[in-house]
């Protein structure tokens, strides 16, 4: 898959205990990333956080939260990444989403990315 070298950088900040359907939400979105062919997708656990609400979620021992904080990042073409915002619109509930361009130097193990 070539993945041009001026791309996007999605993010989106969800909780842990967000859902879409029967499945966790992050999951989710990860598989209707591959599903619509986009480069890739990395879900990171925070430690601690918090959002709109201000409630605070954390993995201290003395006040564990089971809804610890996740981001998703996802880098791909300006288009397909409007396109996938758009497609998983319906899934968000209280989440953030932001986006920023972004250069790739490197893309798996075929060297450096060619100028788009």
């Amino acid at each position: 898959m070539q993945l041009p070298q001026d791309a996007m950088l999605l993010r989106i900040f969800i909780g842990e205990n967000d859902r879409h359907g029967q499945r966790p939400l992050y999951e989710a979105i990860v598989l209707a990333a591959r599903e619509r062919g986009l480069a890739g997708a990395t879900v990171i656990r925070g430690p601690m956080g918090y959002g709109a609400s201000s409630r605070l979620h954390t993995a201290k021992i003395l006040c564990l939260s089971e809804d610890l904080p996740l981001v998703i990042e996802i880098v791909d073409s300006e288009e397909k990444i409007q396109e996938f915002v758009s497609a998983i619109e319906p899934m968000m509930g209280s989440a953030l989403v932001t986006t920023e361009k972004v250069k790739v130097i490197r893309y798996g193990e075929g060297g450096p990315c060619d100028p788009a």
